[in-house]
């Protein structure tokens, strides 16, 4: 297993084996369906949102302590985030 795996030059020889999990195998083969490419493709729309709650309104960091305040704080801060785009459809429809 060594051939192909020493680089000329290098100061140590070592060589990894790569051993992957049943987890591991099961993902890579659901990343090979059709059903994950079609999600993946829907994606950055998702990660867009989370980005704007995270960064846009401080979703990043609870403003409270405890389960409940996290659990005010988000239903407000995504209903702030529906509330914006729903006013800016209706300015685009205008």
């Amino acid at each position: 297993m060594r051939e192909g795996c020493y680089k000329e030059g290098a100061k140590s020889k070592t060589y990894s084996v790569t051993i992957k999990s049943d987890t591991h195998v099961e993902q890579e083969a659901f990343q090979n369906t059709e059903a994950f490419k079609q999600l993946a493709v829907n994606r950055y729309k998702i990660e867009a949102k989370n980005s704007e709650l995270k960064n846009g309104h401080g979703y990043d960091k609870a403003s409270t302590a405890g389960l409940f305040g996290m659990e005010i704080q988000g239903a407000t801060m995504i209903f702030a985030v529906n509330l914006k785009r729903i006013l800016k459809l209706l300015n685009e429809n205008e």
